[in-house]
């Protein structure tokens, strides 16, 4: 049983620079010797091999049962033969005894299987480290660099890693160019024999959350809340805010001064619009803060039906309905209620004429 010390320093620089265990590797290995040794032994049930972790030594042991007539060599060992092969331990009847049966040249399998084995578990463990690395950012937002369009999916470098913009995922009428920098949303992190496989959103409302917890302190320390969030993608998007601090405006630290912290999320937003509002735990004050930017005359709220009749002034009407619906649309969302709005005039029955 010679030794193999280089084996052993490989190992110590393989868990130096790649943090892949040594004990991992040469469990993997001794397991992987064992399966050759069945092709030497024909039967191996009883054979395991060992590698000493300080000389690199690789050794094959048949494990075998002290018995007093022996019916099977393979499996069993008289008690002579073991007192006299091992006179220092005091062996009895029905003991185990690991009996030495390393084949000649089994040190050359073990440097090929050795080998093998440590491509193989090297690119396990990175794999895995990658994966748990990416996994940890599941919902939450990453930077990538714009690789190349696969059909209609894009492939965006996130490091040491690609991630897949599918079509469904992006924004309508946004188009990326080559090493552009892109803010994401992780989605989902599968693991897979190639990798982990990522996918990643801009069109998801919890982009719009993360990047301004990533642009507000006090969103991010929790002083500032996000209470609820609708959003179409590329075009608007509501978001409902709420202070824990009375001497905290919510809206304003969204805003920032001047709107830079705002301006700088509807830039990465490439123009799409965001609405802040201040919650409100009353149904009515919500729905009508919710239409901003349209002045509300009346909210009349079912809260069993969940659904809100509201009145506007008939200059504001198309303003609190939006662009196809748009803002009416979203505030629905935002809040929870079927909204219904309506002018003055069709309200009250009213001519223009007559006000």
């Amino acid at each position: 049983m010679e030794g193999n010390k280089e084996l052993i320093e490989a190992l110590n620089q393989i868990e130096k620079e790649k943090d892949i265990s040594k004990e991992i590797l040469l469990e993997a290995m001794e397991n992987s010797l064992v399966a050759a040794c069945k092709n030497h032994f024909g039967k191996a049930d009883n054979i395991k091999v060992s590698i000493d972790r300080v000389t690199g030594a690789v050794g094959v042991y048949a494990e075998r049962e002290v018995v007093e007539d022996v019916e099977d060599p393979v499996m069993q060992i008289s008690l002579a033969e073991a007192r006299m092969k091992f006179p220092r331990r005091k062996y009895d009847i029905g003991d185990m005894v690991d009996v030495e049966v390393t084949p000649k040249n089994f040190g050359r399998i073990a440097a090929q299987k050795a080998k093998q084995v440590v491509v193989q578990k090297i690119r396990e463990e990175e794999r895995k480290v990658l994966y748990n690395q990416y996994y940890g950012k599941e919902k939450d937002i990453v930077t990538g660099i714009v690789q190349r369009y696969v059909g209609g999916n894009v492939s965006i470098n996130l490091g040491k890693v690609d991630a897949v913009l599918t079509e469904n995922e992006q924004i309508k009428g946004e188009h990326f160019k080559p090493t552009d920098r892109v803010k994401l949303y992780v989605l989902e992190v599968k693991d897979t024999t190639k990798g982990p496989r990522i996918t990643v959103s801009r069109t998801h409302p919890e982009l719009v959350k993360r990047l301004f917890e990533a642009e507000v302190t006090e969103v991010k320390d929790g002083t500032v809340e996000i209470k609820s969030i609708s959003r179409e993608a590329g075009q608007r998007t509501k978001m409902a805010v709420a202070s824990n601090d009375p001497n905290v405006d919510p809206v304003g630290a969204c805003v920032g001064l001047n709107g830079a912290r705002v301006n700088a999320i509807v830039n990465e937003l490439r123009g799409e619009k965001i609405d802040i509002i201040n919650w409100s735990d009353d149904p009515a004050t919500l729905i009508e803060n919710a239409l901003s930017p349209a002045k509300v005359v009346s909210v009349d709220v079912n809260t069993e039906e969940l659904s809100a009749k509201v009145i506007v002034p008939d200059y504001q009407l198309s303003l609190a309905i939006g662009r196809e619906g748009q803002n009416a649309r979203l505030a629905a969302r935002l809040t929870g209620y079927k909204i219904d709005i309506k002018s003055e005039s069709q309200a009250y029955g009213l001519n223009e004429s007559e006000e």
